[in-house]
């Protein structure tokens, strides 16, 4: 079974737990006749989440993936298990009496993960919120408490049920008493524990005496496993059994090894027996589920971004107390002439919210259906518009009306989402040429995302709960993915409601937002960098990029051929033929069959991920055939198939969305499609680029990409000399670091050295730790410890600098970017000696150090993207921004201005921000994305 080491750090016992002292008298048990009391195992319960789930963040920065599984699991036993009581268990800190019986006892556990600790109080705050009582006491474990309250509902008449994963719990089974894995969803009984030990409950003691326990340090007899073990009870039925008929036993080396190992025997049968008597003063009532009082974790899942249980816990909330609309004066617009009252009446205010109601999620591909404007709070219009099959006013006449208050200089528009708006509108005329949406204006989401980057949600339905507590709808029902949706599954009352709502609470959330800017400190990195940058957005996506269908469908055809080669060299290697897209079915291939080793668990058994093949590959060659097949794959099914589908028909261009705020650092993500993810070095991935081409005849496509930028900002922000010195020469800066660690000169620089020298640069400034750096270059750990030491020798201003920052984030509970872009950041340690930062920082540190190196970067290109749109705008060099990927920014130009444009962006990119490095600007073009001639 998997066990957890005991947690060295004090756990708070606050709110719903339950405080244990030594002596203490139990309480009185409560009649349990037809009644279910289920009791967790939390610490073997948090070690399995958390090594099953990957790493997760809250909006802060904290490691949150074992509190988000613990909490998943907590919630399915209240919610789908349904149990009348709950209790969970937990070790106290400290021995128990096991080590006084074995001073041994736990030697060889291994420390709790740096990333964990922090975890545990968390989930104290948890359970207490839920107000699951948590029930502990020096000096016994939590398989002790398990087994009180085990023996006290079975005298009770009542049914337990233990979750762990623990398999000393197997002692406790009876006909009242199971044990539940909550990971497989497998409840064990007597039946199934003879089906796998072969032995009764009453005999896993005896069981474990035999057999040991490596992860508990109990010794066992040499040599007996649980094969022997269970035969040897089944037969003489207890451990002095075994003893009494020693001699009957076959085998002499067997005989011998009991024999000499019967007091080990006998005393690690005492170290596995729990105690089914502990002291523990139990508060029965607490536990009563129907109870239990939940309301106090919803703020808590909002606080760690557990949007998806809080979201579940409002509408429990909902279904108790219903919502009353009271107070609000949400109306229909049936006229041309009330559209022009309505219009003249918000254009005397000072600001309106508008909610858009279209028939697609992908603007380019959006028809218009309906308007909702609000100008006072509390009140809103919605406007129903013509189109195909749909009643209202004409959609032509409608913008008439509605341009002078789009485009007011005095009256500021209020969005959830500006950049969407902002096309829609654009495209709403059959030339492309509609409404534009100019003027003073004001975007919820981008706002948002500026007070709290790390939250990831921060959609309207999610702020309107979030700062009103609204039961708001899900407005993404305004986006219907098929034509006229809206009209067909919302009656008209209940759409005039949710868009007027929606336009509602955007003037409501307006006022609290721009407080929350200003209290952040980051209004300014708001107005003059984040809501600038929509119109450059909005203009991409508009713009849209011309894909090669035709070369996509030939590039298709040949991918295909490469698969089937593949699947039969695969075929070969494995010896026989098995579904390679089938997890489960690899796994029986490669660690079954081929008994390669095998790595890290996951739910459905061995993890195959690309980590773990890629280790493989080195003692084995299906391993890295299966990489290739899998990247073959992904590459078709998310470009090669699946572009020529995104092509709009009017266009002829795909109109990928870039999202401002997803990325917790500042930098855009990309979306429908994500040409941002293909891959660069491989061939591959060069051959779906070549479909990327200019949309014009004569025309040539730009690339301008900064050198180096991460490492830059690192110099400039570091101010260390020997880094800021090499970037001045314009070296490279992997060849001079190899130089300088190896103290070789820079012309004796191996490929070897700078491969290494560029790890570092790029692993190393953010925590990458020995054993990291070890995995990457296949080197020995304590050959990668010493590149870091000698990296940081020669570095000293990088050390200091990172310390700095890790220093001020744990003083102020934040970090920030050049431009002032903020993320608040919880679990960074209070003092960090050297040590520390050379061999590894936690999940919240890396985390800081990230966000200030690439979240600068992020402004820095975000700063020179506005420039260039300036410059295009007024004419002062000709051609299209198409794309942004990461530090690559592509455009589009006519083949005569491409030495203008390329001088305008590269001196745009170069100067945009005043460093005390030059910023160095690769700058090439040509027919298509992958056949790039440097300028």
């Amino acid at each position: 079974g998997e066990k957890s080491p005991t947690p060295t750090l004090p756990r708070s016992t606050e709110g719903g737990s339950t405080e244990s002292t030594p002596g203490a008298v139990a309480s009185v048990v409560p009649d349990l006749a037809g009644k279910t009391v289920y009791v967790v195992d939390a610490p073997s319960l948090i070690f399995q989440v958390f090594h099953a789930i990957p790493e997760m963040t809250s909006p802060k920065g904290q490691p949150v993936n074992a509190v988000f599984g613990f909490t998943r699991d907590v919630l399915y036993l209240l919610d789908e298990r349904k149990p009348d009581y709950l209790f969970c268990a937990f070790d106290a800190a400290g021995p128990t009496f096991r080590h006084e019986l074995f001073d041994q006892y736990k030697a060889h556990r291994a420390e709790t993960p740096g990333e964990l600790v922090p975890q545990f109080e968390i989930i104290d705050r948890m359970l207490a919120a839920l107000s699951v009582p948590v029930l502990e006491l020096p000096g016994y474990e939590a398989d002790d408490i398990l087994a009180t309250i085990a023996r006290q509902t079975e005298e009770a008449g009542g049914e337990c049920i233990l979750v762990t994963g623990d398999k000393d719990c197997r002692q406790l089974i009876s006909d009242q008493v199971k044990v539940l894995n909550v990971r497989k969803n497998v409840l064990l009984d007597a039946p199934a524990l003879a089906d796998d030990w072969g032995i009764r409950p009453d005999q896993v003691a005896d069981f474990q005496a035999l057999v040991g326990d490596s992860v508990d340090n109990i010794p066992g007899v040499p040599l007996i496993g649980p094969k022997i073990a269970g035969e040897l009870l089944q037969r003489f039925g207890t451990l002095e059994g075994i003893y009494e008929h020693l001699n009957e036993i076959s085998g002499q080396k067997r005989k011998e090894n009991l024999a000499a190992g019967r007091e080990q025997a006998l005393k690690s049968r005492e170290l596995a027996r729990l105690d089914r008597n502990v002291p523990l003063a139990i508060d029965w009532h607490a536990a009563h589920v129907p109870d239990l009082d939940r309301t106090a974790a919803l703020p808590l899942f909002v606080e760690l971004g557990f949007h998806g249980f809080a979201n579940k816990l409002r509408t429990e909330r909902a279904r108790q107390v219903q919502p009353v609309a009271a107070g609000v004066d949400y109306r229909r617009v049936e006229s041309p002439e009330a559209l022009e009252a309505l219009v003249r009446e918000l254009l005397a205010l000072p600001r309106m919210a508008l909610k858009t109601v279209t028939t697609h999620p992908w603007p380019r591909w959006a028809q218009i259906v309906g308007l909702a404007l609000a100008g006072r709070e509390h009140q809103a219009h919605y406007v129903p518009l013509a189109g195909p099959g749909q009643q209202g006013i004409e959609l032509s006449h409608a913008a008439r009306v509605l341009a002078p208050l789009f485009q007011s200089e005095t009256v500021e528009r209020v969005a959830h989402d500006l950049k969407y708006e902002t096309i829609v509108w654009r495209g709403s005329g059959d030339d492309g040429s509609g409404l534009a949406l100019s003027g003073p204006r004001f975007d919820l989401m981008v706002a948002s995302y500026l007070i709290e980057a790390g939250e990831r949600d921060h959609s309207l339905q999610g702020l309107a709960k979030r700062h009103f507590h609204d039961n708001a709808p899900d407005f993404r029902l305004l986006m219907a993915q098929d034509p006229a949706q809206p009209i067909k599954t919302l009656p008209p009352g209940q759409l005039t409601h949710i868009a007027c709502q929606a336009a509602d609470v955007s003037l409501r959330l307006r006022p609290v937002l721009a407080q929350q800017l200003e209290k952040t400190g980051t209004t300014k990195l708001y107005e003059s960098l984040e809501l600038p940058l929509i119109d450059v957005l909005a203009d991409m996506e508009f713009a849209g990029i011309k894909i090669d269908v035709d070369r996509l469908a030939e590039q298709g055809k040949q991918f295909a051929a490469q698969m089937a080669e593949l699947e039969k060299e695969i075929y070969a290697l494995a010896g026989r033929e098995f579904n390679i897209a089938s997890p489960k079915q690899l796994q029986e291939v490669l660690f079954a069959e081929l008994k390669l080793p095998s790595g890290r668990r996951t739910k459905s058994g061995r993890s195959t991920d690309a980590d773990v093949l890629e280790a493989l590959a080195r003692v084995h060659p299906l391993p890295a055939k299966i990489l290739d097949y899998r990247q073959l794959a992904k590459l078709k099914g998310t470009y090669i198939d699946a572009l020529p589908a995104m092509v709009h028909p009017r266009t002829g261009r795909v109109h990928a969305s870039f999202n401002q705020t997803v990325a917790a650092t500042g930098r855009l993500s990309a979306a429908d499609p994500n040409l941002q993810n293909l891959p660069v070095r491989t061939e591959v991935g060069r051959e779906i680029r070549a479909a990327i081409r200019p949309g014009e005849p004569g025309w040539k496509l730009l690339s301008a990409d900064y050198s180096q930028i991460e490492l830059r900002v690192l110099a400039h922000l570091s101010g260390d000399e020997a880094l800021r010195a090499a970037f001045e020469r314009d070296e490279d800066i992997h060849a001079r670091v190899a130089s300088e660690v190896f103290s070789v000169p820079l012309d004796g620089v191996t490929s070897e050295m700078r491969r290494r020298a560029k790890a570092v640069n790029f692993g190393v400034v953010y925590g990458q730790s020995p054993f990291g750096l070890a995995q990457q270059l296949g080197i020995e750990q304590d050959e990668a410890a010493q590149f870091i030491e000698e990296y940081f020798r020669r570095y000293q201003g990088v050390e200091d600098y990172l310390l700095l920052v890790l220093e001020e984030c744990h003083r102020r509970g934040y970090v920030t970017t050049i431009e002032g872009r903020r993320r608040n950041i919880d679990g960074v340690r209070p003092t960090l000696q050297r040590s520390a930062a050379r061999r590894q920082l936690n999940l919240p540190e890396r985390t800081a150090i990230n966000t200030v190196i690439q979240g600068s970067a992020a402004d820095l290109i975000k700063l020179a993207m506005i420039s260039i749109h300036r410059r295009l705008l007024s004419g002062g060099a000709p051609g299209r921004m198409l794309l942004q990927v990461h530090d690559e920014l592509v455009f589009e130009v006519p083949e005569p201005g491409l030495q203008s444009l390329a001088h305008v962006v590269v001196h745009e990119m170069s100067t945009v921000m005043p460093l005390s490095v030059p910023l160095k600007v690769d700058a090439s073009a040509g027919d298509n994305w992958a056949e790039m001639e440097s300028l």
